[in-house]
């Protein structure tokens, strides 16, 4: 259920979006509270990775993409002038569709990079312990933590990588398919740490898995072709559609 009382934390308002001449994205609106986890569910192309990416500004690295519309992260327009595209990034963190961890270095440096990176000094020993706790990662990895990122397993990178993030100390944190590479175990403990997170964080996951959907997140968002088609609480939007194309989708008749 939405958590109606929380205040928003991330607003679209007519967020449009182009890689080079295909429109991506058309006119998407919609509010997450904070707090509340929101699921992005639509076929492959319909714009959901596009609609993460240009939440925290990612969208715009891309050579020939553009975007138009607005996005307010506490009420602060992501465009306004003086918004430094490396401190929003720091502030809305990004975990990928793979494990991306820094090959040449070891678990503890993977889960300070981003300090290192930002200037960000401290006890960073303290940080990294921290983060990993925060992964569910922190009892498997503390007696290596100067070996390789590389040795640990799938779900153990996945997981590093979401430590890394968390290190930063985002707000909100975006969520490209996070467990679609993942064995069952190793997504279960994903969608567990979804769920803790949410007591700290606004999550924003992009899924294919619509019972993950069902099982993570408050509120879901159905995208199709790059529209919104329908934005809703998670057990209305499985239960009770309100729009045909939805009812279509989460009962397998097209996907």
């Amino acid at each position: 259920m939405i958590r109606s009382q929380a205040r928003p934390k991330v607003e679209v308002q007519d967020l449009n979006a182009w890689f080079r001449g295909v429109h991506a994205l058309r006119g998407v609106t919609l509010t997450v509270p904070a707090n509340t986890v929101l699921a992005i569910i639509g076929p492959s192309g319909c714009g959901k990775s596009t609609f993460v990416r240009c939440i925290n500004r990612m969208h715009e690295l891309v050579p020939g993409a553009h975007q138009s519309g607005h996005i307010l992260v506490d009420g602060k327009d992501l465009h306004a002038r003086g918004v430094d595209p490396v401190d929003l990034r720091r502030r809305v963190g990004m975990v990928f569709q793979r494990a991306n961890p820094f090959p040449t270095m070891s678990i503890l440096d993977n889960v300070v990079a981003g300090l290192k990176l930002n200037g960000i000094r401290g006890n960073l020993p303290e940080v990294a312990e921290t983060s990993l706790r925060q992964a569910a990662l922190w009892d498997e990895v503390k007696d290596r933590l100067q070996t390789s990122a590389l040795s640990l397993s799938g779900g153990q990178q996945q997981r590093l990588c979401i430590a890394r993030a968390l290190a930063i100390g985002p707000e909100v944190l975006l969520m490209d398919e996070p467990a679609s590479a993942l064995d069952p175990i190793a997504t279960a403990k994903i969608e567990e740490l979804i769920r803790e997170l949410r007591e700290q964080l606004t999550i924003v996951i992009v899924t294919h898995n619509m019972q993950q959907a069902a099982r993570v997140s408050d509120a879901t968002a159905f995208f199709y072709m790059g529209e919104l088609v329908e934005h809703g609480p998670t057990e209305q939007i499985f239960t009770n559609p309100k729009e045909s194309r939805t009812e279509d989708y989460v009962t397998g008749k097209f996907g």
